[in-house]
């Protein structure tokens, strides 16, 4: 992204999620996202690095989510701190949870191409992190529906 395009995006996104804990919640998960595409960058073994851009794949199109969830929550309960509203803090775990496992998603798959040798069970460990991130957003998901179902 050049200069420009990254300033119009930050503004989208002051508007769309605010500059509090929504925002900081979506950037968490947007860098765990990152962080993992660099570490595919180092991995020289070929069926291993396939099996991780699968998985890569399947957390970009959770972004799309976790960002869609982040703007309703914005939209709802609009936060330029770091207060969590009561009526959305399960939805806010989730999320802060779905963050995390995405690290730790990363951090195996970052061992994993450090490992020295074939690997002889491939991406599992990775791949049973990232079905941990999908859960967290399935569940940021369904608590936000919750909550407007009970507004």
């Amino acid at each position: 992204m050049g200069f420009f395009s990254t300033a119009r995006q930050g503004k989208k996104d002051d508007a769309e999620l605010g500059k509090g804990l929504w925002r900081r919640a979506h950037d968490r998960f947007t860098r765990g996202l990152d962080r993992y595409h660099q570490v595919l960058e180092g991995v020289e073994d070929e069926a291993l690095y396939n099996e991780l851009v699968d998985i890569a794949n399947e957390l970009s199109e959770l972004a799309v989510r976790v960002r869609v969830v982040c703007v309703e929550a914005q939209r709802r309960s609009p936060s330029d701190g770091l207060d969590i509203p009561g009526a959305l803090a399960g939805v806010h775990r989730s999320l802060s949870t779905a963050g995390n496992s995405l690290a730790t998603t990363a951090e195996a798959a970052a061992m994993l191409r450090l490992a020295v040798g074939p690997v002889p069970v491939g991406a599992v460990s990775v791949r049973r992190r990232a079905e941990s991130v999908q859960e967290h957003v399935s569940d940021a998901e369904r608590r936000l529906a919750e909550a407007s179902a009970g507004d």
